[in-house]
């Protein structure tokens, strides 16, 4: 996955939980970067950045400012444009650290530079800090202003668990006098006995008499400065934490009858809880109904029961914890108003389309390895003009039949079908951040990897995003649609992450405990969205288990595709194998099983990377194994692979591969082989930079040689929507998108009218012909191989040729397949095993028709595939 989104504008940001040491003269004061109890000696820090283009054009450019937490867009005023550029300012705490920014076009449809920058600002207690940026650069000048304060920093304040020692740190080391004002103070800021208090250098260790609270708040000072709040040991992942508070009733969310509703949210750490109920879904109108205080039950689960019929009623909760007062969407929301801030009580049956309830699935009798894979992100489909369908990136465009381009040629969900595929892959669906519900007449774009309420489908996909049940219904008809037409759904779920980290829902119910937060205060960021969900905590672990369920039994999804699974514990995963397999046990589970760097928040946890795959059976995990070794690293646009120009380096690993065996696992049930998605550059454009000096047929070539390898090889196959037709993604300034996440529709959207190519049309043929052959052989499609039933031919001289026979299983496989792959400039010739055989696959030609019969010697075309059967 290569997901910015607004990603690296919390990348570090949050790795310092830092307070100041204030030095006007010789006098010091302390204030705190998360909280303090007095602020009256404190100031404001005013930092103004400059901004330069040799150009001088600056329309949609800003700023994306960032400290501690999620970060904001701040605009250029380019009416005050100097010899400096256009300027922009932003007033922060006098605690502030350090200032991260990111210049970028737009909502990041460009950055000025690729990394993430920081002005430094642990000295500064107060005043006006310039900072001047010439685009293009990295480094950038930091000018202080005559009336800005210095001090020293002190940070990484802590508890330890022993709840009897404080640790922190100083960025400059202090005197032995100064060390001796050091106070210990409790939630009433009153001094703490201390039986020892050093430093080592810049690091110090005090120690209590007696211990502190758990639940406590406690501060460091020095004398005469602002008390600095120290971070508490994690309890949350505790045994005995877990142990008191972890629920296991299937109630929680808002449960409608027409004469009552029940709300119950656990919120064990809060001390009052109420529900908020508004006429409308649209956060900050004044159209609250009423408040409802609500009671505390078991293990930490808050509820009341609201008579009336409450359909259509939409509600928030507000939860008191910590001192302070936090308003939240419901985490169990089944729908919200738009753009998601207020949940919506929702009779779902009233919801359900007309033949719902004799809804059946397609494809139950298949095994994983029967399914093709093909995925789609919804707008896509549907957005360029050439697709013929009227609901334009809604969930109703897949349920359209009958579309096609003006010339004809078919369209949607009548293309798909045709083509032959069993399993359509949705990139995100669920509620997410980075679209504005409010604002679709604008051009807005985004994949969705930005879960802000998991279990409620998109509104920017609905007709209506204002009206909480008219997404609940379009999802179900395109579910039905799709499944009438013998299509599986799966949906990309992203649990690895949120959108926002503080401001997740969840975490305003219950701080900080949604995701994997060190004791220094630090948020994990293996994902590099700025969080790590912290699925090995036992309520975080139900709360994915519940909603992954929920949508297979609600909108009869058929598979789940997990993004950065490797960021989930192994536990967790299973857990959700053995509940989908008590719905059904056909329901597919896939994801990216890459090796993240997290830290998680118990010690032991095994986490669902391919390493670890042997301790999932019944989760599939991409291969990036194959996908590299085709066509070359998605990480270097230029690198070839074994199609394009590789062959040495890349022979050993495609035969693997062929047999469904890369390494990680040997199980090819487990394996998904593929050479495009969403992330990178597509298939067509990775060969266009590879191969960009090679004619239009050898590129063609090549691409039909990569599918013939994904689509013969054992496991599940899978491309990305628009493979089949040479789908490129080409920028404004006619450079490849390798990272579309937030591209027009001009760059994403599926170009139909290409299909009026000759050679695009017989790319499409060759796809639907390989589909075909595949299904009507299950000998490609063994859930696992031995080394009887996969035969390697050694080629001699023909070094990089692959050739091998596989054997015809025990019942039922329509005899013997052998499998050529010539990467080769030059034809080649092969000696077939005994035996007359039917050609299938040649050249540009796929198919269950018989091409020729051939016996002996076999002549096979340069970079190309022959697929051959036993008679």
């Amino acid at each position: 996955m290569k997901k910015l989104k607004k990603l690296a504008a919390v990348l570090l940001a949050v790795s310092m939980l830092c307070q100041i040491i204030g030095c006007s003269g010789k006098n010091s004061t302390v204030t705190s970067k998360t909280q303090t109890k007095d602020a009256s000696q404190s100031q404001e820090i005013t930092v103004n950045l400059h901004y330069l283009r040799s150009d001088d054009k600056y329309d949609g450019w800003n700023v994306w400012f960032w400290t501690d937490g999620d970060g904001k867009s701040y605009e250029f005023d380019e009416s005050n444009k100097d010899d400096n550029g256009v300027v922009t300012t932003i007033s922060l705490a006098p605690e502030t650290m350090q200032l991260g920014f990111i210049i970028r076009l737009n909502e990041w449809e460009s950055k000025d530079t690729d990394g993430d920058r920081f002005v430094d600002l642990a000295e500064v207690i107060s005043g006006t800090v310039d900072v001047y940026v010439t685009s293009g650069e990295e480094d950038f000048k930091v000018v202080k202003g005559d009336d800005v304060q210095t001090g020293i920093s002190v940070y990484d304040v802590q508890v330890k668990d022993d709840y009897q020692t404080v640790e922190f740190k100083v960025s400059s080391e202090l005197s032995q006098k100064d060390v001796k004002k050091i106070k210990i103070l409790d939630g009433d800021l009153k001094e703490m006995e201390t039986t020892e208090i050093s430093m080592d250098k810049k690091k110090g260790t005090a120690k209590i008499k007696g211990t502190f609270e758990k639940k406590g708040d406690y501060y460091v000072s020095l004398e005469g400065g602002n008390p600095v709040q120290a971070t508490m040991p994690d309890i949350y992942s505790t045994e005995e934490f877990e142990s008191e508070y972890a629920y296991d009733g299937d109630d929680l969310g808002a449960t409608w009858t027409k004469d009552a509703t029940t709300f119950k949210v656990w919120a064990p750490t809060a001390d009052a809880v109420s529900v908020n109920l508004y006429k409308e879904g649209e956060a900050g109108k004044d159209d609250k109904i009423e408040t409802v205080e609500m009671k505390k039950g078991d293990k930490g689960v808050w509820s009341v029961e609201k008579s009336g019929d409450l359909n259509g009623v939409y509600y928030t909760y507000t939860v008191k914890v910590d001192g302070q007062e936090n308003e939240a969407c419901d985490p169990y929301a089944k729908t919200t108003g738009v753009n998601g801030n207020r949940a919506m009580v929702i009779d779902m049956e009233s919801t359900n389309p007309e033949g719902w309830d004799a809804d059946v699935r397609p494809n139950t009798d298949l095994n994983i390895t029967d399914a093709f894979i093909y995925e789609l992100q919804v707008r896509d489909l549907s957005a360029d003009e050439s697709s013929g369908i009227t609901n334009v990136g809604k969930f109703l465009g897949l349920t359209e039949t009958g579309t096609t381009t003006p010339s004809g040629i078919s369209t949607g969900l009548d293309h798909m079908k045709e083509l032959g595929i069993t399993h359509l892959h949705l990139n995100p669906v669920y509620d997410f951040a980075t679209v504005d519900e409010t604002k679709l007449d604008s051009n807005q774009y985004n994949w969705g990897y930005d879960p802000k309420n998991y279990n409620v489908p998109e509104g920017s996909y609905s007709t209506d995003p204002y009206h909480g049940e008219v997404r609940v219904e379009e999802f179900k008809q395109m579910v039905e649609t799709l499944h009438q037409n013998g299509i599986s759904v799966v949906l990309d779920v992203v649990y690895n992450h949120t959108y926002s980290g503080e401001d997740y829902c969840f975490n305003q119910i219950v701080p900080g405990y949604f995701h994997r937060i060190n004791e220094n205060g630090v948020w994990s960021n293996g994902s590099g969205c700025g969080n790590d969900v912290a699925s090995e905590r036992a309520m975080v672990s139900k709360y994915i288990v519940d909603s992954v369920t929920y949508w297979a039994k609600e909108y009869h999804v058929d598979g789940f595709r997990f993004d950065l699974v490797g960021l989930t514990d192994v536990d967790t995963i299973n857990a959700i194998r053995a509940s989908l397999d008590e719905i059904d046990p056909s329901i597919i589970m896939y994801g990216e099983g890459w090796s993240l760097d997290t830290q998680t928040t118990k010690e032991g946890v095994k986490l669902a990377t391919q390493t670890n795959a042997v301790d999932m059976p019944g989760m599939a995990l991409f291969s990036d194994n194959i996908r590299d070794a085709v066509k070359g690293s998605v990480f270097e646009a230029s690198e070839p692979g074994y199609v394009n120009g590789d062959v040495t380096g890349t022979y050993s690993t495609i035969m693997k591969s062929a047999e469904g065996k890369p390494g990680w696992s040997a199980t090819a049930s487990q394996v998904i082989n593929y050479v495009s998605c969403h992330d990178n550059l597509t298939l067509w454009d990775k060969l266009n930079s590879t191969s960009a000096d090679d004619t239009l047929e050898e590129r063609i070539k090549q691409n039909l040689l990569s599918a013939s390898i994904v689509y013969t090889s054992q496991g599940v196959p899978f491309i990305l929507a628009g493979e089949e037709m040479l789908r490129s993604k080409v920028k404004d300034d006619g450079t490849f998108d390798e990272n579309s996440y937030a591209s027009p529709d001009s760059v994403n959207s599926i170009k139909w009218s290409n299909l009026d190519d000759e050679n695009t049309k017989m790319v499409y043929e060759f796809y639907k012909g390989l589909i075909a052959f595949r299904k009507a052989h299950p000998s490609l499609r063994m859930e696992s191989t031995t080394t009887e039933q996969i035969e390697f031919y050694n080629q001699g001289e023909n070094k990089g040729v692959i050739a091998y026979q596989i054997a015809p299983e025990a019942d039922g496989a329509s005899g013997n397949v052998f499998v050529i792959y010539n990467p080769l400039e030059n034809d080649v010739t092969v000696t077939l095993p005994e035996g007359k055989w039917d050609v299938y696959v040649k050249g540009q030609t796929a198919g269950n028709e018989v091409l020729e019969t051939v016996s002996g010697d076999v002549s096979v075309e340069s970079v190309s595939c022959m697929v051959l059967v036993k008679e």
